[in-house]
């Protein structure tokens, strides 16, 4: 019985390793071998998850002639795969990806750093800040005293709470956009929604168009989903997004969904102006595709002067073609695992009905909590508590990643909790895999791209100030010196770092 549970073709299996930047060869180093450097291509692209665990590659002949390398080459470099445990065979079933035993299982998205590993490592992997107490701790106590009436029904409300459904319809209401309730079903999470979007108008081989670079967990559910990604990419620096790619995209791929954060772009910061969310509304409605709108960081604009262009459903108010999402994840606390999406009552009604089969609703307490503090100012009051960290957070890492790293490049978001940088001709990959060992966890550029796009890109987020941001660009920097002699291992283990 074979061991693989998914399958690369040769063409992908070529266009990311092609578009990996090789590793730079340290003062008097030979060039390594073609096999090596093959085989050194292949072991990354499996230790970043980009190329599942237990997943089928290409023949040996198949991907000399996809790479026009020889099928030497290419044998040699599978056997140093299998010498090295990142590669299993069997006659007859052929060879798959494995990982050497004690190595964690590589993640494809971008998860949380275990508790246990926060005493070494300073995690820049997940853009999520601390919860903003003391509102947090009031939420959750408002909540509890509100508790008792729901606690005498079935505690399903697949919709989501009517009172929480009537005040995110007030939301909107007071941005501009005139909306019912109806128009509104409570979900766990914006993952949540959009997971049940996909599902919902996206099936398995549905194309779905995705800025480029996107989210990487957003990117990941889709695939999981069977969907097929249409890159479309983005204006040079903070430009946002480039309306005539767009427009050819969404005509010739016709796409059934549309995926696009407005707001503060993950990973970019990119914030797009009024007549950019005019003209992708008015090219989605054309092309019949659906616009799935992610807000989830509209409410994090950072500088004072900043003046928010109107949502991008302000050009679409029914929902038919914009259906927005929206999280209390960003603003207040990952932990909150409240979202929420806008839509066309219809819509709504069709996400509603399909959630019998997902996950039935939204645990009523964390409702009742997010409920409690909008009604009582005490959402404005954390969510200007959460600005003020990731401004301070924002500008104590630019300083000093520019003081550590002047040669990477990169523009400041002007709001957003992430940093989309240019690492100065090194792989994004490879710094990665260093950072690890200096004590500092990044996710590489092509996490956040199509078949090994942004390879010499990393994110960071503002998740870190002060000391802990000074010391997280000096790792930062050793990884980048590990990554430019060239070195394989060896690093000092990183120091026990808390403040």
């Amino acid at each position: 019985m074979a061991q693989w549970t998914s399958a690369v073709g040769p063409a992908q299996l070529a266009r990311q390793l092609q578009a990996q930047q090789p590793r730079p060869a340290g003062p008097g180093a030979k060039k390594p071998p073609a096999y090596r450097a093959l085989a050194d291509g292949i072991r990354l692209l499996v230790l970043e998850g980009r190329v599942p665990v237990a997943a089928r590659l290409p023949a040996e002949r198949e991907l000399a002639l996809a790479l026009t390398v020889s099928r030497t080459t290419v044998a040699a470099a599978y056997e140093a795969l299998r010498a090295e445990g990142f590669l299993e065979s069997r006659r007859g079933a052929g060879s798959w990806t494995a990982v050497p035993a004690g190595n964690p299982l590589p993640a494809r998205g971008l998860e949380p750093l275990p508790p246990e590993a926060l005493g070494s490592m300073i995690d820049l992997g997940c853009a999520a800040l601390p919860a903003p107490e003391p509102w947090l701790t009031r939420g959750v106590q408002g909540a509890l005293e509100e508790l008792p009436p729901y606690a005498h029904t079935h505690g399903d409300y697949p919709a989501g709470l009517p009172a929480l459904r009537q005040m995110l319809a007030d939301r909107y209401t007071a941005r501009g956009i005139p909306t019912m309730p109806e128009q509104i079903m409570v979900t766990t999470g914006a993952m949540g929604a959009i997971d049940a979007i996909c599902h919902l108008f996206a099936g398995r081989g549905e194309r779905i168009a995705v800025e480029s670079p996107s989210y990487a967990n957003i990117l990941q559910l889709m695939r999981a989903a069977g969907a097929r990604l249409v890159p479309v990419a983005m204006s040079e620096g903070l430009g946002s997004w480039d309306l005539g790619r767009w427009r050819q995209v969404l005509r010739d791929a016709a796409p059934r969904l549309a995926y696009v954060v407005a707001d503060f772009h993950n990973p970019t910061g990119a914030l797009a102006d009024e007549d950019q969310r005019r003209q992708l509304v008015d090219a989605a409605r054309s092309a019949g595709t659906v616009l799935v709108v992610d807000e989830t960081m509209a409410e994090l604009g950072l500088d004072d002067d900043l003046e928010m262009p109107r949502p991008v459903c302000a050009f679409d108010p029914a929902g038919s073609t914009v259906l927005t999402v929206g999280s209390a994840s960003k603003a207040f606390w990952a932990g909150m695992r409240i979202g929420w999406v806008r839509a066309a009552p219809d819509v709504i009604r069709s996400l509603v009905a399909a959630r019998a089969y997902a996950d039935l609703g939204t645990p009523v307490l964390e409702q009742l909590g997010v409920n409690w503090l909008m009604r009582t100012g005490g959402w404005e009051e954390a969510v200007t508590l959460r600005r003020d960290q990731a401004r301070e957070n924002r500008d104590a890492l630019v300083a000093a990643v520019r003081r550590e790293l002047p040669e990477w490049e990169f523009s400041v978001p002007r709001g957003g909790l992430t940093l989309w940088v240019r690492t100065g001709g090194l792989s994004g990959s490879r710094l990665a895999e260093a950072g690890e060992r200096v004590g500092v966890r990044v996710p590489s550029g092509p996490r956040f791209g199509v078949d090994g796009a942004f390879e010499g890109f990393v994110r960071l987020p503002f998740t870190v100030g002060g000391p802990v941001a000074d010391e997280a660009a000096a790792r930062l920097a050793a990884a980048a010196r590990l990554v430019e002699s060239g070195a394989g291992g060896g690093a000092e283990p990183p120091r026990s770092f808390v403040a």
